[in-house]
């Protein structure tokens, strides 16, 4: 009401200004008229500005509206992904671990393996070497008592004695375990190849020779035996170097995928690390944006509400004015 009649007021100062009636009547126009024209050319402007703002607001209140949506929905991704991102995180930190834990187990499983080639090389080096001396030593004293048992039964024992081959086996019939040689065997073939018996040995040749084939066979299965077990330590041997090294290239094969693994599993944790460290950062930027979007436009509408509000106060009090000024008594007035 008081804009009204401040409308009211403002048009009856209008007229006053207009020239006088009679000068009205010369000008072919009504004062009256002219402060409606007026008026109604504001009420014109008045609803122009307002159809201009209103076309802004909804604008604005259009992008409220998406700016909020996209928010939200950018908010709402981010909320499922940072708690996804950090499961996953442990887990590959989880996998990283076991990783590092199979890879020193595997390097340590592999040194234990070439340990035991190394142990296994060393042992049947030392097992070949220990064969190779017992056999020259076997091969050497079957060979002179294959000599001595010739040289009997050729009748000339008597040169053989003088021989080197003669005195290697009066030493190997003096050391000779009881295996080997029963103690009088012993002296009567010690005895024999020292020469100490009379030229006359025939009667004896053939204890003799008795004593020495049998120390030759003795001897003979015993390098036999010690053959076959050599045979069979080499052919352990070969079998655990087969199998250490087929131990060795497997267990390489699971270093090399580890490491790889730990490398890859590494650059994964970094990335999710980032990711996670980017999401949580523009989480926390959207939902500051988001508080300040609602807030702006709450201040929007409220702003454009008390605009509307009192534009259409404006109007109205236009509309009645122009009204009062349209009735016929205020065109008789002038």
């Amino acid at each position: 009401a008081m804009r009204s009649c401040a409308v009211f007021l403002l048009a009856l100062g209008a007229a006053a200004l207009v020239p006088s009636h009679a000068a009205g009547l010369r000008s072919g126009m009504n004062p009256i008229r002219k402060v409606v024209t007026m008026l109604q050319s504001m009420q014109k402007k008045v609803e122009e500005e307002g159809e201009k703002e209103k076309g802004l607001y909804e604008k604005f209140m259009c992008y409220c509206q998406s700016g909020n949506s996209d928010l939200s929905a950018s908010i709402s991704a981010a909320e499922l992904k940072v708690p996804a991102v950090s499961s996953d995180i442990e887990a590959s930190e989880a996998k990283l671990a076991q990783a590092k834990e199979d890879l020193k187990q595997a390097q340590a499983d592999r040194s234990a393996a070439k340990d035991a080639m190394k142990e296994a090389r060393a042992i049947r080096e030392k097992e070949a070497a220990a064969y190779a001396a017992f056999k020259a030593d076997a091969d050497t004293n079957v060979a002179a008592i294959a000599k001595a048992v010739a040289s009997i039964e050729n009748g000339v024992a008597g040169s053989f004695l003088q021989s080197a081959s003669a005195q290697a086996l009066r030493r190997l019939a003096q050391s000779s375990s009881e295996d080997l040689l029963g103690e009088v065997d012993r002296q009567e073939l010690v005895s024999f190849l020292s020469g100490s018996q009379s030229s006359d040995y025939a009667p004896q040749s053939g204890e003799i020779l008795g004593i020495l084939k049998q120390m030759g066979d003795t001897m003979a299965k015993g390098l036999a035996d010690t053959t076959a077990t050599e045979e069979a330590a080499i052919k352990t041997y070969e079998g655990l170097m087969a199998a250490k090294t087929k131990e060795v290239a497997a267990l390489t094969s699971t270093v090399e995928a580890k490491t790889a693994q730990i490398g890859e599993v590494g650059i994964e944790i970094v990335q999710m690390k980032e990711d996670l460290s980017d999401t949580q950062a523009s989480l926390t930027a959207d939902k500051e944006f988001l508080g300040n979007l609602e807030t702006s436009c709450k201040t929007k509408t409220a702003e454009w509400e008390e605009r509307s509000k009192t534009r259409a106060e404006e109007l109205v009090a236009l509309a009645d004015t122009i009204k009062v000024l349209n009735d016929d008594d205020a065109l008789d007035l002038f």
